[in-house]
């Protein structure tokens, strides 16, 4: 039998890769063993059709590959790849992302659209619910930005909600980061996020999927892309989710795939809190700031980020949901006495703000501020004793 692939690209074999990627009947996991069995890639396509369904792949499969038609829809993808400015990769390329071949079932080929280099950078994944308080839209959008900020690459999956706060955050900060759609990527969606694409593309990120050119948006592809959020990370941080979510999918993945699994804890009166607080509850870090995350990453990781060019935030501050711009001036003047590190008893502040403010005033600021969750949640600055 003729070799059906005319024209495979030297070393990775990518035509080969893609067209057997592409074979009806075959997942990522046959597709190896089916390399395995015939010693490489491109044995598959010379091998006969007897040869073939020997292996005990189904009979669709083994005409598919050895009539040259899985070889021809490889080439047509080319094409349609090519006309969307996006490139194939396989596992034999160096961009491939190194911890997504450690997975059970990593793709067979990604299609990239950006800086496929980057895939070889370390991320970690952000996830949460598409329909988010505002509490975990900024924190989302905070921490992406922080932890971009500090070199890693934001993964997420460009999805309405966290998603996007999360990669809004990595693009406020100027950093990378790299969106896994589960369509094809000549596909946006949802389609509003199409600017937000041009921006992750602008600073250097890239939008990658496995599915193919032109894939629509079908709801049994964003759990399988589920996997490869995880696989490609050091580790996945959940901010929001509901009992029943997509993201409890990328969390078992990130466990059986020997991920770091993170969260930021949210009120238990909300249902949107109810992923994140029962991940915490069993066993996953608890996430404030951004340096929660830092202090877990492996020493390897730490030593590959490029020092930070910018503080964590605008600001100085560490994630928050609330900024101190737009306090009223009374209530700056009870923060700025905050120090870190040290608490300060309910009689010092009050002394110390004798002759600027009445002990009511102070009393009602606190207040105030205790209701909007700033002292708690001051990176940093204690809670005022006694309180």
């Amino acid at each position: 039998m003729p070799n059906a692939v005319a024209a495979p690209a030297p070393s990775t074999h990518i035509l080969e890769w893609l067209a057997i990627s592409l074979t009806q009947g075959l997942g990522p996991t046959k597709a190896r063993k089916l390399v395995e069995h015939f010693g490489g890639v491109q044995a598959v396509f010379q091998a006969s059709l007897t040869e073939l369904e020997s292996t005990g792949i189904q009979a669709v499969s083994a005409q598919s590959i050895a009539t040259g038609k899985s070889a021809e829809l490889a080439r047509t993808e080319m094409v349609r790849a090519a006309n969307s400015e996006a490139t194939v990769v396989s596992a034999e390329d160096a961009c491939y992302p190194v911890r997504l071949k450690e997975i059970y079932d990593p793709p067979l080929v990604l299609y990239v659209r950006g800086n496929a280099e980057v895939l070889k950078q370390p991320g970690i994944a952000m996830v949460g619910t598409r329909h988010p308080t505002a509490y975990g839209s900024g924190m989302a959008e905070r921490l992406g930005f922080d932890l971009a900020g500090q070199g890693l690459v934001i993964i997420s999956g460009m999805a309405r909600g966290v998603d996007t706060a999360s990669h809004r955050g990595a693009i406020a900060a100027k950093g990378k980061t790299v969106a896994v759609l589960g369509t094809g990527v000549d596909v946006m969606y949802p389609k509003e996020n199409s600017r937000l694409a041009e921006q992750i593309l602008a600073l250097g990120g890239a939008i990658i999927s496995e599915f193919a050119m032109g894939t629509f948006a079908a709801p049994q592809n964003f759990p399988i892309r589920n996997r490869i959020l995880s696989g490609m990370s050091v580790g996945v941080l959940v901010v929001e989710a509901a009992e029943y979510s997509g993201t409890r999918i990328t969390a078992r993945c990130a466990l059986e795939q020997n991920r770091d699994v993170f969260a930021v804890p949210g009120n238990v009166t909300n249902k949107n809190s109810w992923g994140p607080n029962t991940l915490i509850k069993q066993g996953a870090k608890l996430v404030a700031t951004w340096e929660d995350v830092w202090e877990d990453l492996p020493p390897e990781v730490k030593l590959a980020l490029t020092p930070p060019a910018a503080p964590e935030s605008e600001d100085g501050s560490s994630a928050s949901l609330f900024p101190d711009n737009g306090l009223p001036p009374h209530e700056k003047k009870i923060l700025s006495l905050l120090k870190a590190d040290e608490a300060m008893h309910i009689d010092e502040l009050v002394e110390a703000l004798e002759n600027q403010l009445s002990s009511s005033e102070i009393f009602a600021a606190l207040f105030e501020l205790e209701l909007a969750g700033k002292v708690r949640q001051m990176a940093g600055k204690n809670f005022v004793k006694s309180f």
